[in-house]
């Protein structure tokens, strides 16, 4: 692992046409991210946080989605450390029914009360009308199985964030737009481009043990200041 938290990189350059099966891919990242020992996961969620704590784009969020970690993904309670330091709100997906399977969030503090959702993923037990919308966030911690170098993200196949968040492929969205921030581990980071299907949500960023990569997306001079 890389030792130096500044470590970053820009990607714009544009994807090579090669195919990669996403489903065995996913099955064997899951295997070698489950195999991982307790502490290697907890050596990379430090590393995560210090490469993360003086990020802009982290610095300036005022409501940060995160996610629990299972199926032994990024662990970002170190994160999660900084941002309440920071008096920073943090929330976590609820599973939604409007739009059908999508996320809301909910507000999360050390000891909030939790209930398991379909999937046994804890979220926080609070009424929906006091979940906030996609929309309503600054910074969006994503869980990922895989990342090129083109901001493509592949998840667990359920398409839960690509629907949560499909109006940041809308060309005529001129609402306020969150940052997508990957995380995950260095083997994660794939060296081929993972093919982007037309409802796919491209990240704004990912980051790893080894380095933040931040790739160049269409609208990002259209955000605004957080504050």
């Amino acid at each position: 692992m890389l030792n130096d938290a500044s470590a970053s990189f820009v990607f714009r350059f544009p994807a090579l046409s090669v195919t990669i099966d996403p489903c065995e891919l996913r099955q064997r990242l899951r295997v070698r991210r489950k195999s991982l020992s307790d502490a290697m996961r907890q050596e990379a969620a430090l590393a995560v946080a210090r490469r993360l704590a003086d990020w802009p784009a982290f610095v300036a969020a005022i409501r940060i989605a995160s996610y629990w970690a299972c199926d032994g993904e990024l662990n970002p309670a170190p994160l999660l450390e900084h941002a309440w330091a920071a008096n920073m709100q943090v929330y976590l997906p609820v599973l939604a029914d409007d739009p059908p399977q999508s996320l809301q969030f909910a507000l999360y503090r050390s000891g909030s009360p939790l209930r398991r959702n379909r999937f046994n993923i804890p979220e926080p037990d609070i009424p929906p009308a006091e979940r906030l919308q996609p929309q309503q966030l600054h910074l969006v911690l994503a869980p990922l199985v895989a990342f090129d170098s083109t901001g493509t993200r592949l998840g667990m196949g359920g398409g839960f964030y690509d629907r949560s968040f499909a109006f940041l492929r809308d060309p005529d969205y001129r609402g306020w737009r969150p940052r997508l921030l990957g995380l995950g581990y260095e083997f994660q980071r794939m060296a081929v481009p993972l093919a982007r299907r037309t409802w796919d949500v491209p990240l704004d960023a990912a980051a790893t043990e080894e380095g933040l990569y931040v790739f160049a997306q269409p609208h990002d001079a259209e955000r605004g200041s957080f504050r």
